[in-house]
């Protein structure tokens, strides 16, 4: 009787289903957080009479056939690729990303990372960094006796200071983009890195080439919508208690077939 391990590998599936719902309730308040989504595939089939197999009794052929699934699989949990709405806290170095785009960093490997997360900080020799402390690229410095510094939408970096009525250019944010951005390798700490499926970044200047722009005083909330989370929840929730019947069911099958005299 198959019913017990495809039923389990339903159970396994909903398992799956519920982490992924779990993860994003709780990433619910991260800054620039995407939401995820469980995705399942079904498993391969036996079988038992192929489509399309000529019959040995007539000579006709089966129009459908015999084929047995044997359960379903987590097939991928891929990034819903939705914008948060901007929420505004009047921060200097809080910038959100308004449309398409990452601001790319460097960790401390010198490799490139990849983040939707504004809320930048400065270090105590003025570089802009990360809340982790991670380089922001091209690496701009703000010197101490600026007054204020202004961010426009192209991602310029200005400087004023105190009996001075020309600010001064400190340098440019760019931001990068993927042909796949739902092949990104997620790393923790609202970073994303690059893989084979994302494809090279592309960088550009905000506002052009279809990139986002830069909103300084914002940060992007989460895209996490709590009443369909908790919707999903519930369906994972029945599903489990339904595979979970189909292995008590094929319980008492087994059980009657074990008592027969």
């Amino acid at each position: 009787m198959k019913a017990l391990q495809i039923a389990a590998s339903g159970m396994s599936a909903q398992q799956t289903r519920v982490d992924v719902i779990s993860h994003n309730l709780a990433n619910m308040s991260t800054t620039g957080y995407n939401a995820r989504r469980a995705d399942f595939a079904d498993l391969h089939y036996q079988q038992l009479a192929r489509p399309g197999t000529v019959s040995a009794e007539d000579g006709r052929m089966l129009p459908t056939g015999i084929q047995l699934g044997l359960g379903v699989r987590p097939s991928s949990v891929s990034v819903v690729l939705s914008q948060g709405a901007l929420s505004q806290t009047r921060g200097d170095l809080d910038v959100a990303i308004d449309g398409r785009g990452y601001i790319e960093v460097t960790l401390p490997s010198g490799q490139a990372a990849y983040t939707r997360d504004g809320a930048l900080k400065r270090t105590g020799d003025g570089l802009i960094v990360t809340s982790d402390g991670h380089e922001v690229a091209p690496g701009i410095t703000i010197p101490e006796d600026a007054a204020s510094i202004s961010i426009n939408g192209a991602g310029e970096v200005w400087a004023y200071y105190n009996g001075q009525v020309q600010p001064q250019l400190l340098g440019q944010f760019t931001l990068s983009s993927f042909s796949n951005e739902k092949g990104l390798e997620a790393i923790g700490s609202n970073l994303f890195t690059e893989t084979a499926a994302s494809g090279p970044p592309i960088a550009g200047t905000p506002g052009e080439d279809g990139l986002g722009t830069l909103r300084q005083g914002y940060l992007e909330e989460s895209s996490v919508d709590s009443v369909q989370e908790i919707t999903e929840l519930i369906k994972a929730q029945r599903g489990y208690e339904l595979n979970a019947k189909v292995i008590t069911a094929a319980d008492q099958m087994l059980a009657a077939t074990a008592q027969v005299k």
